[in-house]
């Protein structure tokens, strides 16, 4: 199926996941807002990514660096004279354009004519401090990686490790975007997921190879469907100034392929231009040559807002159904991993029964108490039966049990899954073993 990706915005906005910032004013160009269920997916993507990358790893430790730096950290990184894109303006509607992002010699937007283009910064500028001068001009930073490099030997020290071993950050990033667009795709404020993995010269090409599979794993194991992934080599013309090698994960959205990773090795670009501004060492003695050395870096990098995206597209679907009238009708499900589905589980009385309401709530007590369920779990009595489940398929919560009137007699629940909308008959006292075995984040955690 093609999907539209306004028509997944649309569902987006009606369900509680993205909305449009500062829309009661018209909105902001390429700024969104995460609602209730959109925090929450995107909450389970960073806690997927940070359990997988560092918590279960022995050689990647965390750190949370600040958003503005010191103003020669961007001019040693070479973000000050070389993180520029070309800008090319059009001479009847004004609208700008990254001139290597558009096929024709006209304006896509009104086939009017072209400027010549221009090198464009993409770093937005602040002032610290009351007043504004020239003194006290800084950046928001573009990237989350700097953060790392110039905290290289403070994380040497206090973490007593050696190479190889990596760094990891989750953070904001800021980049004055010439074109935006794609939904969450390309915006000017984002987040990342990035890790600076430390590593002996000459190693480097090995280490390079195994993030790129590691980082594919990940969407993988999160139920991306592999044929819709590529990795992308960069030809040579199109590396970083710090890349010695670069290779993007693409995923194929609706407009085609677009990069939702990418994992550089940097060499030791970025220590040693940080030691040479900075005066300081950013180095490790290696035991086995009995000298310093200046590590080699591998940077997987993942964009938090376009993996969210990815998911969400990927996990579309509109399949045929029947009603509980039995006609038939159009079901709308977001098939999404459980360990990133922002509703866990729902509980649902058959209806909103002063009978069935104690014993629905009593339910959702016990498996909250229980932890049977990593996340949020919604109760729902608004509507029929038919409409709560679409919804609940709609918005890609895994499971629902249901309380009827029989669970007032015989203790059990029916547990209804997304996926096959089979339905299984379960004591109360089990239901928590039950719904540890159908959210286990992966196949072979089930029992």
């Amino acid at each position: 199926m093609s999907l539209d990706i306004d028509k997944l915005a649309s569902l987006c906005k009606r369900r509680g996941f993205i909305f449009r910032s500062s829309e009661i004013y018209g909105g902001l160009a390429s700024a969104w807002d995460y609602g209730p269920l959109g925090a929450e997916l995107k909450r389970s993507v960073k806690d997927s990514w940070w359990r997988d990358m560092v918590l279960q790893r022995d050689d990647v430790v965390g750190l949370d660096s600040a958003v503005i730096m010191h103003p020669g950290v961007w001019q040693a990184s070479g973000h000050v004279d070389s993180f520029s894109d070309p800008l090319v303006e059009c001479a009847v509607c004004r609208r700008r354009w990254r001139e290597d992002k558009i096929e024709a010699d006209a304006c896509p937007e009104c086939g009017g004519g072209l400027s010549e283009p221009r090198m464009f910064n993409l770093m937005f500028e602040t002032h610290l401090g009351p007043v504004r001068s020239e003194q006290n001009t800084v950046h928001l930073r573009p990237e989350t990686a700097q953060g790392i490099f110039v905290n290289f030997a403070n994380v040497l020290t206090a973490s007593r490790r050696k190479p190889p071993f990596g760094i990891a950050q989750i953070g904001k990033a800021f980049r004055n975007e010439i074109t935006t667009g794609g939904f969450i795709f390309r915006t000017r404020e984002f987040e990342m997921m990035e890790i600076e993995f430390f590593v002996p010269p000459g190693e480097d090409d090995e280490w390079h190879r195994r993030w790129i599979d590691e980082s594919l794993r990940w969407y993988t194991r999160l139920g991306v469907d592999e044929s819709r992934l590529r990795v992308r080599p960069h030809e040579p013309d199109e590396l970083s100034h710090y890349s010695r090698a670069t290779s993007d994960i693409e995923y194929r959205f609706p407009w085609g392929w677009g990069e939702i990773q990418g994992t550089a090795n940097r060499a030791d670009y970025d220590l040693n231009a940080h030691a040479q501004a900075s005066g300081e060492a950013l180095s490790y003695f290696d035991d086995r040559l009995g000298q310093h050395v200046v590590p080699y870096v591998i940077e997987p990098s993942f964009g938090v807002d376009r993996a969210v995206l990815t998911f969400l597209v990927d996990a579309y679907r509109e399949e045929e159904a029947v009603s509980a009238k039995g006609k038939p009708e159009k079901r709308v499900l977001l098939k999404l991993h459980p360990t990133i589905a922002p509703v866990k589980a729902a509980v649902l009385p058959l209806s909103r029964n002063d009978r069935l309401t104690p014993t629905a709530r009593e339910v959702l007590g016990i498996i909250r108490q229980s932890r049977a369920v990593d996340g949020l779990v919604q109760y729902d009595d608004a509507q029929s039966i038919g409409r709560r489940y679409r919804r609940q398929d709609e918005i890609g919560t895994p499971v629902c049990v249901t309380v009827d009137f029989d669970t007032l007699d015989d203790r059990a629940v029916t547990i209804r899954d997304r996926d096959t909308m089979t339905q299984q008959r379960v004591p109360i006292h089990r239901l928590p073993d039950e719904l540890r075995a159908r959210l286990a984040p992966n196949p072979e955690d089930k029992a």
